[in-house]
């Protein structure tokens, strides 16, 4: 996170669904996870993208390309500017194992949505 970033949060409840940065003559709406989800718009259309975004993109799976170099399906358990936190997709089975992973935040290449969820 750069610190020329602006926090935006929902009206309401207060919960922060990302960023608005300044770029040219315009604004940039960025996402929980670090990433651009506009091109420089107005104010007011960087505010409604993310309004529009909420949260619900932070519980779509995931998959992550592990050091052995195998795409494993994962789930975001955490996002912050410090990092973002996913773990192993247990498919709601409690008993199942479970592997956690922390990444740096913006979003790293290793993490991608699951192909046709987005």
């Amino acid at each position: 996170m750069h610190e020329n970033w602006i926090e935006y949060r929902r009206e309401g409840d207060h919960e922060r669904l990302g960023w608005i940065v300044s770029e040219g003559d315009g604004f940039v709406a960025i996402d929980l996870l670090g990433e651009r989800r506009t091109w420089p718009v107005d104010w007011m259309a960087a505010e409604r993208c993310l309004d529009e975004l909420g949260l619900s993109y932070l519980f779509e799976p995931y998959e992550m390309l592990t050091e052995a170099g195998a795409w494993v399906p994962v789930r975001i358990v955490n996002a912050s500017p410090s990092a973002i936190e996913v773990k192993s997709e247990d498919y709601g089975a409690i008993d199942a194992p479970s592997t956690a992973w922390k990444l740096p935040f913006p979003k790293p290449a290793v993490l991608r949505p699951t192909a046709g969820t987005q």
